[in-house]
């Protein structure tokens, strides 16, 4: 039987990921009580019933109270208002950690919050997900052999590091640490920018004046690359503004690519074109093995 690493567990945002980790954990054998809490009570009911989670309330304040481990799994133009609300009862033996997809504004949003940055406080992301939402869609396998990036600040204990690691890794996790700030650069190129082009081409798209044809024509290719602009709309949203100036760098730089891509082929230039498909196809080769 698996050791309990964890008594009780409040998930803050019990969706996709926070229901994933839920089912994990329980999978796993190592929490001993899991407690849902979020404004939907219909929501949190549905997660009961699929024993996704143990108890669930609607007040922040209650469902933490007790708890060793709890789990900020909202939106991130959510989180400053759910610190306000934990911070009148945070102790320092309550771990707290999220899943936040831009970690610069959640640590700010820590410190409005807390006034300081509590030891007991220790971000990370999973680096896992699916074009679908809510708790209906979780499902335990989410972070199989999935990296999960810790993000400690200088003021998190080494014992809050190591709870949150093992949290991850009893869900199959593989545990990378990094800074803040190169973790939001990291997410900027590799999730964020690639997100944020789907849904602009599916919109630019869906403007034209032809966009019935053009989606009836659309073949698998445009299937893939657009899969994500299925995802929540509301969290996107959210990531635009908090990871801004990352984001906007990227941006620019694609931009720029963009730019010599169009010239290249505007000038017909054959040798231009063929280096850029042949070098991103040997790199994409060389980096995903799927």
């Amino acid at each position: 039987m698996a050791q309990q690493i964890i008594q009780r567990l409040c998930i803050i945002g019990v969706g996709l990921i926070g229901g994933s980790l839920a089912r994990a954990l329980k999978k796993a054998g190592v929490v001993k009580e899991i407690v849902g809490c979020g404004r939907n009570r219909e929501q949190l009911e549905v997660a009961k019933t699929l024993n996704v989670i143990d108890a669930y309330d609607t007040d922040i304040q209650t469902a933490v109270k007790h708890c060793d481990m709890v789990v900020l799994a909202v939106p991130l133009g959510a989180m400053q208002s759910v610190m306000n609300q934990i911070a009148p009862v945070i102790t320092n033996d309550m771990i707290i950690t999220d899943v936040g997809s831009a970690k610069q504004s959640v640590v700010d949003s820590a410190m409005k919050s807390f006034g300081e940055l509590p030891v007991s406080f220790v971000p990370a992301h999973p680096i896992a997900g699916t074009e679908k939402s809510g708790v209906e869609a979780s499902f335990a396998e989410l972070y199989e052999n999935r990296r999960v990036i810790i993000t400690p600040l200088k003021t998190s204990s080494k014992a809050a590091i190591s709870k949150v690691t093992a949290m991850w890794k009893a869900c199959g996790a593989n545990i990378v640490e990094t800074s803040v700030e190169h973790h939001d650069e990291i997410l900027a190129a590799t999730s964020h920018l690639p997100h944020i082009l789907a849904y602009s081409l599916v919109d630019t798209l869906a403007k034209m004046d032809e966009r019935r044809e053009i989606f009836d024509f659309a073949a698998g290719g445009f299937r893939d690359f657009t899969r994500i602009a299925s995802s929540n709309p509301k969290m996107w949203h959210d990531i635009c503004l908090a990871n801004g100036d990352a984001l906007v760098k990227m941006i620019e730089q694609f931009s720029n690519d963009l730019q010599l891509l169009t010239k290249a082929i505007q000038s017909k230039d054959s040798e231009y074109l063929t280096q850029i498909f042949t070098r991103a196809k040997q790199a994409r080769d060389d980096f995903c093995n799927d």
